[in-house]
């Protein structure tokens, strides 16, 4: 999805993990074998019919654009506009008239004939509010009395606009602990959270190979190319502190690298992934091809697990070894030995 600058579930919103635009997808599509994210879907369709308000919790990059997206294209109002409106990356100054639209001569350097509002844009759909958390407060008593009374008064304007909108708000931060904060009211928090659903982050959940494999197919669809078990064991103990959206962008980069390569090795992956790579804490294991590898605890000990699985996969091959992890058979004998 692109919507000025950004591309849909990718704020720069979260980047697309399915082959066409999100906005030509419906839930279903976006339920890709994870069982939290099964559930917060089959929520969110019962209640499609209803217009009640989604209020989307996660963190960032967890695909809550896409969900929003979704929903509006479920919807009874998918022929009608859905407007998104990022309440974080609108500068203050700028978001009330972003938001309520303005009149003719509303203030210096107001547009002449004056601009609609993203809430007026989106009258008869579905009003996308991400990051509703980083809405400046003196702004939330407007927002609540627009949901309330259904209109809208533009800036420097006496006369009210009638709207009906679909509300579906998103936000990475804990509204409760603003709320208790004085940062956020409490009223309009209950008034946007009909139903509130959470997206897991992508290290809680089960379907990286899925989505790997869709954002492949999405990015390269005129070819078949695959991740190396060994790249695939490490995806699968990574922390992905950027979630989807950072999964999305590596995987776009290792497809520019890869160039006419059918696989992904560690020699198109970008350094600082390795870098990022972290102990970890606890006792785990993860999946990795048919067989399982211990987590690594260092940097050293993730090359070595990783050629040891290429070995056995390459039947002891060191040619084909070196070729897999795109490394020299001089690296593969030192590290062996």
């Amino acid at each position: 999805m692109r919507r000025g600058a950004q591309h849909l579930l990718v704020d720069q919103p979260d980047q697309p993990v399915m082959a066409e635009t999100p906005r030509h997808h419906h839930l279903q599509a976006l339920d890709t074998g994870d069982e939290r994210m099964a559930q917060a879907i089959a929520k969110v369709g019962k209640v499609l019919e209803h217009a009640i308000p989604i209020l989307i919790n996660g963190e960032t990059g967890t695909g809550k654009e896409w969900l929003a997206q979704a929903i509006h294209r479920d919807s009874p109002r998918a022929t009608a506009p859905f407007v998104a409106v990022n309440c974080a990356a609108i500068p203050e100054t700028l978001i009330e008239s972003e938001l309520f639209g303005y009149e003719d001569g509303a203030f210096t350097g107001a547009r002449k004939n004056g601009k609609q509002g993203k809430i007026v844009q989106a009258d008869g759909g579905t009003l996308f509010l991400d990051e509703i958390g980083d809405m400046p407060l003196h702004l939330q008593s407007h927002l609540l009395r627009v949901l309330q009374e259904r209109v809208v008064t533009p800036l420097g304007g006496a006369a009210t606009i009638p709207v009906n909108v679909a509300v579906v708000c998103a936000t990475n931060r804990k509204l409760r602990d603003m709320i208790a904060a004085g940062s956020f009211r409490e009223d309009l928090y209950y008034r946007l959270n009909g139903l509130v659903v959470r997206l897991p982050p992508l290290r809680e959940r089960s379907d990286l190979d899925t989505l790997v494999e869709r954002i492949l197919r999405a990015e390269s669809p005129e070819k078949t190319i695959r991740v190396a078990p060994t790249v695939m064991a490490l995806f699968h103990q990574y922390a992905w502190p950027g979630n989807l959206r950072q999964l999305a962008n590596l995987l776009r980069t290792a497809l520019i690298l890869a160039g006419d390569a059918d696989e992904i090795t560690h020699a198109h992956l970008p350094d600082d992934f390795l870098e990022d790579i972290v102990p970890s804490d606890e006792s785990r294991v993860v999946a990795s091809a048919d067989q399982f590898i211990p987590i690594a605890q260092s940097l050293e000990d993730i090359s070595l697990s990783a050629i040891r699985l290429a070995l056995e996969a390459n039947h002891g091959n060191i040619s084909a070894t070196a070729r897999a992890l795109g490394v020299s058979r001089n690296t593969i004998y030192r590290k062996i030995q």
